[in-house]
């Protein structure tokens, strides 16, 4: 896939902005804080529905404005698509496709990206809500249909988790919670269908993982991928590691969700909290077998951080028939060390279509530098298109 084209308006701090892309390496290049990764985050969101640096879409909506819109010109080979998202402060988003109404869970049908970026650190080194957003972001690209059941689930969650603050604050228990059984089941049924996804995902990963950091570290450290689930008893969001070999199927799954909630629903009313269920997972990250988050090395959890980067643009590549996922590289090469650099530009210079952001020129490797824009104070410089415009002239 290509992206030949990004209009942004009133996206961060652009009122307007018009980026030309091309086929291969692309670089943008300018100072912090001139709008660089605004440019890689408007394309990120059209693939994952949601940013790397917000949990909310809010803060994307330029200052004063109700909304923002991202649309691209998307190219699959000979069949272009034109995909466009309305982000709304209040509301929903609206998306369209082709000029015609869609619903936004479509766009990741339309739109691949795998980004890479500073904040990936903290995919290994942070709390698992850092590892849940990588693996969710990653099922809704492979599996566009999550992004609805994801949705649905944390709808559901929301009004359980309310319904059992309600019954706290009012001293209601047991048969007066029948409406709390009603919950139960929606949660079931959507949360215990997220759980087997992701486990389907990790088991997808581990051999793409293993190969990927091999290349990046110069070294095999045995990387490994494997889900805590909440439901088998422990609490992962709490530290409390509930890891284990076997991977239940979806409806072993679901009944080891229902017993987990039947079993802390005391728990739950004296804390006003579900307890239990996909969004208190961990997806435990190690290398020679010791968890990376707390025992490896700065180059260690920078090596699985790219890893898991690269197997996902790799089973993106294998999977989709519109050909390989955009790769963005957000401001990525000043956070590494010379050697790491040049592997990961050798790994990546290959993609038939690569972002690279830097404020430094200097810090991306040569095999990297083709088309460079330059970034000023939300002003798009083309370096090529500066070109064109001149040879005319210098031709009369």
């Amino acid at each position: 896939m290509i992206v030949e084209h990004l209009s942004l308006l009133d996206f961060r701090n652009y009122a307007t902005a018009e980026l030309a892309l091309h086929r291969g390496p692309n670089v943008l290049v300018g100072r912090n804080g001139q709008g660089k990764t605004n440019l890689a985050e408007a394309v990120v969101f059209l693939a994952t529905l949601g940013s790397h640096r917000v949990s909310s879409d809010a803060p994307m909506v330029r200052d004063g404005q109700e909304f923002a819109i991202i649309r691209a010109r998307l190219s699959h080979g000979e069949r272009k698509v034109l995909v466009e998202v309305q982000l709304n402060r209040q509301g929903s988003n609206k998306a369209r496709i082709n000029g015609s109404p869609s619903k936004t869970s479509e766009l990741p049908r339309y739109a691949h990206v795998v980004l890479f970026a500073p904040e990936d650190l903290q995919i290994v080194r942070g709390d698992p809500s850092s590892r849940r957003r990588f693996a969710d972001q990653l099922l809704i690209q492979r599996t566009p249909r999550m992004a609805a059941v994801l949705g649905d689930y944390d709808r559901v969650l929301k009004q359980r988790t309310a319904l059992l603050k309600s019954a706290r604050a009012r001293g209601i228990r047991g048969e007066g919670l029948s409406t709390l059984d009603v919950w139960d089941d929606k949660l079931v049924a959507l949360g215990s269908e997220i759980i087997a996804t992701r486990q389907r995902l990790a088991a997808d990963l581990q051999q793409p993982v293993a190969d990927a950091y091999a290349a990046i570290a110069g070294a095999d450290h045995r990387p490994e991928l494997e889900w805590a689930l909440s439901v088998r008893g422990g609490d992962p969001e709490e530290g409390e590691e509930a890891a284990s070999a076997s991977q239940p199927d979806q409806a072993d799954i679901a009944a080891m969700f229902r017993a987990s909630l039947l079993a802390k629903r005391s728990q739950e009313l004296d804390r006003g909290l579900t307890l239990t269920g996909p969004h208190r997972d961990d997806l435990i990250l190690r290398v020679r077998d010791l968890p990376v988050k707390g025992y490896a090395s700065h180059g260690e959890s920078w090596s699985v951080a790219l890893a898991l980067r690269l197997a996902s643009a790799e089973l993106l590549r294998s999977e989709s028939p519109a050909g390989d996922p955009v790769l963005i590289l957000d401001d990525v090469f000043a956070e590494l060390d010379a050697d790491r650099r040049q592997r990961l530009a050798a790994l990546t210079a290959g993609y038939e279509q690569v972002v690279v952001t830097a404020a430094v020129e200097e810090d991306i490797p040569e095999v990297l530098h083709a088309h460079v824009v330059r970034i000023s104070a939300g002003t798009i410089s083309d370096e090529r298109a500066v070109r064109a415009a001149q040879e005319p002239g210098q031709d009369e």
